[in-house]
């Protein structure tokens, strides 16, 4: 249950109802908050956090972006981290971090001051009754909303007013009755999904667009970086919007899903979903979220 979670809040542990900040704080009403989401997974020696440095380090490049100053060091935050899914005795789900300003502001230009920061832990099975474990594949259209363009904001930082982009696609591909939305760049060719990276395979070769115009996703560098040690190739351009309708397998890729299956996009029934090298890559992504494959062990970071 989320009223039994424990929240980090600058420092100190809080209850989950006593997390607030004021409805006139300035990144609730201009939308500059700061955030990362990551995962952590049970393993035979104890829960581990996936990739906790990579996160903490985009959050770094964040704030370094949006000239914020945040009150930690990268050691504090992976501290941080740890304590808080200690104080809620978990040994699965998601941590999200969000860094905000909480004064009240009418400015555009944020107060000059260090975020404040928060961690919240929870596993959602039990807190929000989903098990994304159970979702096999998922639907997917081309939102007529374009991604970002990198002139107009910066698009490498986990902010949260850019994610109005990716919440305006998914609510028009879900009028249409589809789940996911695929979001084209400026120039028309395929980016990313509203919050997830995309991957298409063709002719046996793993394809992503090339970054740039997309997010600097980790679970994205993940699947690259682990098809690269089983062998599968990979290759990262600007994928023309063709190449949904030739590619023989597709799949987002995220934090809370490593690899999730496209059944459908638009109106095209993808064949025998999920394909060979969509399975083999999910295989693999469970295999090092739970510490079975020791190739990838340095990626886990412990909670013990």
């Amino acid at each position: 249950m989320l009223s039994e979670r424990i929240v980090y809040l600058n420092g100190d542990f809080v209850a989950w109802e006593n997390a607030t900040v004021h409805i006139m704080s300035h990144s609730f009403g201009r939308g500059s908050a700061i955030f990362e989401v990551m995962s952590f997974h049970d393993t035979d020696s104890g829960p581990v956090v996936f990739r906790l440095q990579e996160h903490i380090k985009r959050l770094f490049t964040a704030a370094e972006l949006l000239d914020m100053e945040l009150p930690l060091s990268h050691d504090e935050f992976y501290k941080a981290v740890v304590d808080t899914v200690k104080r809620n005795n978990l040994s699965q789900g998601f941590i999200k971090i969000i860094c905000y300003y909480p004064q009240f502001s009418f400015e555009i230009i944020p107060p000059r001051e260090q975020l404040t920061i928060s961690i919240f832990t929870l596993d959602p099975a039990q807190d929000i009754e989903e098990n994304l474990s159970a979702v096999l594949s998922t639907t997917a259209g081309i939102s007529n909303w374009r991604k970002l363009d990198p002139q107009t904001v910066p698009i490498r930082a986990k902010a949260a007013a850019n994610y109005l982009n990716g919440m305006v696609a998914r609510i028009e591909v879900n009028k249409r009755g589809l789940e996911h939305a695929v979001m084209l760049d400026a120039q028309g060719f395929i980016a990313e999904g509203g919050t997830e990276s995309i991957f298409l395979v063709k002719d046996g070769r793993l394809l992503t667009p090339s970054l740039g115009t997309i997010l600097e996703g980790i679970s994205r560098k993940s699947v690259l970086q682990a098809a690269d040690v089983i062998g599968i190739q990979t290759a990262e351009y600007p994928l023309p919007i063709e190449l949904l309708y030739e590619a023989e397998e597709i799949f987002f890729s995220c934090s809370p899903i490593k690899v999730l299956p496209v059944r459908q996009i638009e109106d095209r029934l993808m064949e025998n979903t999920p394909g060979p090298v969509t399975q083999k890559m999910a295989a693999l992504m469970d295999n090092i979220a739970s510490g079975k494959d020791g190739r990838f062990k340095h990626w886990l970071y412990p909670v013990e």
